[in-house]
């Protein structure tokens, strides 16, 4: 090394990574939890990990965490039943339905542990998101003005700016369904880190040009995806 140190080969031995599992943990973020911001629903998770009791592989380094990955996480507000987040453990074979109960019992309210699953797939194969969103009666007239529309452009940020998206590529028409008092709708969007739509643009796009108030709306995410539309596990 150019400080002239040499690292202690016993000390190399004990940062080596053993052979780990990874575990998926699926839960559902309803009601106030939804607005619960990405950093803070990682901090919910390590305290609830470490109340639970659930032997986790934790990072090394001079600051070890549980090691954590959180799959498509969604804007403050909207709600999801298929929400995953990964971790690691040495342990093997994996009580999923143990660990599954040791969660729950200790999430928050809104945070139900659904199932623990050893994953078929890895988050980057998420190609779309299916979401229910719920408006009253009168947001009809503003549905029908987007659907009356040739094109709705938008600017969405990206990493390296703006980009210019044309919604109605991926969304040309808005169905929607009156169930009792309120009218629903079923949106199926792109997701994923390279081409990730949320129903957010739409809404601010409404907002703005078609008179629909998006606090009047809930999102409800109900599926991710593969490419072939078929669910990620």
């Amino acid at each position: 090394p150019a400080t002239g140190y040499a690292v202690p080969v016993e000390q190399i031995n004990c940062w080596e990574v053993p052979a780990l599992t990874t575990v998926r943990i699926w839960f559902t973020k309803t009601g106030e939890a939804s607005y619960i911001s990405l950093l803070d629903l990682q901090r919910v998770m390590q305290r609830s990990i470490k109340r639970s009791g659930i032997p986790v592989w934790y990072t090394m380094g001079f600051n070890p965490h549980i090691y954590m990955t959180f799959a498509n996480p969604l804007p403050l507000g909207q709600e999801s039943l298929v929400e995953s987040v990964d971790v690691k453990t040495e342990l093997e074979p994996v009580p999923l339905e143990d660990w599954r109960q040791a969660l729950d019992r200790v999430m928050p309210l809104g945070i139900k542990v659904t199932r623990v699953t050893l994953p078929k797939y890895k988050a980057e194969k998420i190609s779309f998101a299916r979401y229910l969103l719920r408006m009253p009666l009168n947001a009809q007239a503003s549905v029908d003005v987007y659907n009356q529309l040739e094109s709705a452009v938008i600017q969405k940020k990206t990493k390296r700016g703006h980009k210019e998206i044309d919604l109605k590529q991926a969304l040309p028409r808005i169905e929607t369904e009156q169930k009792e008092n309120e009218l629903q709708a079923e949106l199926l969007l792109t997701a994923g880190e390279g081409n990730n739509l949320n129903p957010s643009l739409w809404l601010n796009f409404m907002q703005e040009h078609c008179g629909l108030n998006p606090t009047d709306v809930s999102v409800l995410r109900t599926a991710l995806l593969l490419e072939d539309q078929t669910d990620f596990r």
